[in-house]
């Protein structure tokens, strides 16, 4: 199982985990016309597409997808929030299990200002990878991951001086700490762990440098960045 990175952030993102000749996308939230040419105009390759939430910056191109024939899975209050309907919908409850042709998938609740957002665990039969962005911690244990992708959004230690008290209550309620991040790696069994990813980084409140330096440190696990 491979994990990319094609974008990251407020801005928007788009992430994509292949295996063999499967593929799937997570959180289509930039243009279609930029998400085909991530894809190398391969869309028609695309198993299905995970939502995460409603959020515009994780599913600006679901109904575009859904045009093109792609099967979009997302909980129930993330369809009803973007009008989501048809044969295209694929609902995921948090904990029950969905199978798409090799993958195994299994939404769990997140900690986000957004009814419905989950993050996923999934797994190839193989290799597994836990997925989880936009919230401010995980409740739930897991076990036998070979690969993590995390929010890690914000430290305390580099949070802009001038930060809006309105948005600093926000992050703290809705976006995962480097502290936070950590607290929750260290209660994870991390023993089969080949890589983590740093994702959905701030651009004003974050230090990529710093906070890969500090993850390794305290997990001694490969660690990339995506700024």
């Amino acid at each position: 199982m491979e994990f990319i990175v094609h974008a990251s952030g407020s801005a928007g993102n788009l992430y994509q985990v292949t295996s063999g000749d499967q593929s799937l996308v997570i959180d289509p939230g930039i243009p279609i016309k930029k998400i085909k040419r991530a894809l190398a105009y391969r869309l028609s390759a695309v198993t299905a597409a995970l939502i995460s939430h409603s959020h515009g910056d994780h599913s600006k191109a679901v109904h575009d997808l859904v045009k093109f024939g792609v099967p979009c899975v997302m909980t129930a209050p993330s369809a009803a929030a973007l009008k989501i309907n048809g044969h295209r919908l694929r609902t995921i409850e948090p904990l029950k299990q969905i199978d798409i042709d090799i993958f195994s998938i299994v939404a769990f609740p997140t900690q986000h200002d957004c009814p419905g957002s989950v993050g996923f665990l999934i797994s190839d039969g193989v290799d597994k990878l836990l997925f989880a962005t936009d919230t401010y911690y995980l409740h739930n244990q897991f076990v036998g991951l070979n690969h993590i992708a995390i929010e890690c959004n914000y430290s305390i230690k580099t949070l802009a001086p001038d930060l809006d008290p309105t948005v600093r209550k926000r992050l703290y309620k809705s976006h995962f700490s480097l502290e936070n991040v950590i607290k929750f790696l260290r209660s994870t069994d991390l023993s089969r762990l080949r890589e983590i990813h740093l994702i959905h980084m701030s651009k004003g409140n974050s230090d990529p440098v710093w906070f890969k330096s500090e993850v390794e440190r305290a997990t001694g696990k490969p660690t990339i960045t995506h700024w």
